[in-house]
C-alpha cells in the first residue's frame, strides 16, 4: 500500500483541518521534484497493492506532474497488474480532458469531494463548486471510471433533515458505486473554530441515523462505520488500514507504517522540499509498536468494519485468547449493546456502530 500526498488546494475550505494550503505554480513544481526524489529514495520494489492520492486537492497538478509522480512509484515498486489505484479529486478541478488523462495514466477509481449538493450549504462551509458542477463531474466521471466515489457531509451549519434527504435522493440516482460519510468535526485552525462555529450533537445524531439507515435501502451496504459501497466496489485502501497492513507515506505530512514502527513525515511543505533537496530525512518514528498496542489496534482498527474482529486471528497473530485479553472488555460492551458475538466474530451493533470511540477507547488497556 502506498499513500501520497499532496498538501495544495485552490482554497482551503472553512472546516478544514488537513494539511494542505494555497500553492503557486512554483511552489508545486518544487513539491513534485521532492515527492520523486522521496519516492524513489524509499522504494524497495516490494509488490503494491494500492495506491492513494490525497490531499489537499491532488487535482490541482497538472496531468505531466501527476505522470511524473506514477512513473517515479512504478520504477521503484512493483505495482500489481490488478492495482487499485485511487486519486481524490474536487469537482472544480475536473473536466472531460483531465478525467480521461487520468484514466490513461493508470488511475482507477475516483473520489470526489461532493459533500452536498446543496448550493446555499455549498457556499457555506466555502466549496469552490454548486451542484450542478458536482453533477456534471460524477457523469462525466463515469465514462472513464467504473469506481466512482463521492463524500457527503452532515452536521454543517444551517443544514436540515430535509437538505440531507435532497442529498441522499440525488445519490440514489447518480449511479456512483462508493459513498463516504462526515460529521462536522470544528477543529482548531480552522475558519469554522475562529468564526465560533458550533455542531448541534442531537440533530447530527438523527443525520447520522438516517444517512446510515437509507444508504443501505438503495444498493450501498455499509462495510465501515462510515463507508458504504455497491458490493464489490469496497475502498481496498482503506481497509488495509483497518486490517492492519503495513504502507508507506510519500509527501509532507504523510504518514507510514511497516509493522512495526509508525512514521510521520515533516508537516511544513517548504521544510519538507528543503530537507530533500537536501538530501535529510523528512520521517520521524511515531510510535514503536508493543505487543500489548497492536493487540489494541486490531482490536479498535478491525471493529471500525462490519465484519468486526476474528477471535481465531487474534490468537493466531499474538498467541493468547482475547477473551483472556480483553474479556472485561467485550463482556461490558455486550452487556451495553454496543458488541455482538457471533461463533469466532466479535462486532460493533447498530447502536455500537454510533457509539464507536467510546467502545474504541475500552480497547485501550
Amino acid at each position: 500500500m502506498i499513500y501520497i500526498h499532496v498538501p495544495f488546494c485552490v482554497r482551503k475550505c472553512n472546516y478544514c483541518a488537513f494539511n494542505s494550503a494555497v500553492g503557486s505554480d512554483a511552489n508545486k513544481s518544487l513539491y513534485v521534484d521532492a515527492l520523486t526524489r522521496e519516492i524513489c529514495q524509499r522504494g524497495d520494489s516490494s509488490q503494491i497493492e494500492t495506491i492513494y492520492f490525497g490531499g489537499g486537492t491532488p487535482t490541482t497538478l497538472t496531468l505531466a506532474q501527476l505522470e511524473k509522480i506514477f512513473d517515479a512509484v512504478t520504477k521503484s515498486f512493483h505495482v500489481e497488474e490488478r492495482a487499485e489505484v485511487t486519486i481524490e479529486a474536487n469537482p472544480s478541478t475536473v473536466d472531460e480532458k483531465f478525467l480521461r488523462g487520468l484514466r490513461s495514466l493508470g488511475f482507477n477509481r475516483l473520489s470526489l469531494g461532493v459533500q452536498s449538493f446543496d448550493d446555499a450549504l455549498l457556499k457555506i462551509i466555502g466549496r469552490l463548486h454548486d451542484s450542478r458542477t458536482a453533477i456534471d463531474a460524477i457523469s462525466t466521471a463515469e465514462k472513464f471510471f467504473d469506481n466512482v466515489s463521492i463524500d457527503l457531509m452532515y452536521g454543517l451549519p444551517t443544514q436540515t433533515l430535509d437538505s440531507l434527504r435532497c442529498d441522499v435522493d440525488r445519490v440514489k440516482i447518480s449511479g456512483v458505486q462508493h459513498v463516504s460519510i462526515y460529521g462536522l468535526e470544528v477543529e482548531p485552525g480552522t475558519k469554522f473554530f475562529s468564526d465560533g462555529v458550533t455542531v448541534d450533537e442531537n440533530l447530527c445524531a438523527d443525520m447520522y441515523e438516517f444517512i446510515t439507515q437509507t444508504l443501505p435501502t438503495v444498493g450501498f451496504r455499509r462495510y465501515e462505520i462510515s463507508n458504504f459501497a455497491v458490493a464489490g466496489f469496497e475502498s481496498r485502501h482503506n481497509l488495509g488500514y483497518w486490517t492492519g497492513k503495513k504502507y508507506f507515506g510519500f509527501g509532507a505530512g504523510a504518514h507510514g507504517f511497516d509493522g512495526k514502527i509508525r512514521t510521520s513525515n515533516i508537516c511544513d511543505t517548504s521544510a519538507y522540499v528543503q530537507k530533500i533537496f537536501a538530501g535529510e530525512d523528512v520521517s520521524t518514528v511515531e510510535e514503536v509498536v508493543t505487543r500489548q498496542a497492536a493487540m489494541e489496534e486490531f482490536c479498535f482498527l478491525g471493529l471500525r468494519t462490519v465484519d468486526g474482529i476474528s477471535a481465531q486471528t487474534f490468537e493466531k497473530n499474538f498467541g493468547a485468547q482475547i477473551f483472556d485479553v480483553f474479556g472485561s472488555v467485550i463482556e461490558k460492551n455486550f452487556r451495553l449493546g454496543l458488541l455482538s458475538v457471533d461463533g469466532d466474530r466479535i462486532f460493533l451493533t447498530q447502536r455500537g456502530m454510533a457509539l464507536g470511540n467510546e467502545v474504541f477507547a475500552d480497547f485501550l488497556l
